[in-house]
């Protein structure tokens, strides 16, 4: 893993936590984008080289309508960039972690994505990606 890619936060409106993000950065989202597949908006800031992604859930059985059900807003997952998801996705279950998605999937900013369990990860969800060439 090279570095934190971005730290994901569930909310339950994406246009007023666009706002209310946009007055702690002085600036609003770099990027938005729907992610259909898995039911979501996104939103992206950034901080210097450091990214936070927005999460809305755009219907009520997507992971992240069931997770802001459950828990609330707030920190969905931490997401680490990779160098070959493929190779780190072996080498993490060789290690003992569950992976929920063993063949990677185009998520939202360009990227493959792969998600570690979070029974394996001391709570936390992780996320796995890897820029699309």
């Amino acid at each position: 893993m090279r570095k934190i890619e971005h730290i994901g936060i569930a909310v339950k409106d994406l246009e007023a936590s666009n706002e209310l993000f946009r007055k702690l950065f002085g600036e609003g989202p770099y990027k938005e984008e729907e992610v259909e597949s898995e039911g979501v908006k996104t939103s992206f800031f950034a901080s210097g080289p450091n990214k936070i992604e927005l999460l809305e859930g755009t219907r009520e059985d997507s992971p992240i309508s069931k997770y802001v059900a459950k828990k609330g807003e707030g920190i969905h997952h931490i997401a680490f960039d990779v160098d070959d998801i493929y190779a780190e996705i072996e080498r993490l279950k060789g290690e003992g972690f569950i992976v929920l998605n063993e063949n990677p999937k185009k998520g939202a900013d360009n990227k493959l994505v792969a998600f570690l369990h979070p029974k394996s990860s001391n709570g936390v969800l992780v996320e796995l990606c890897q820029e699309i060439s």
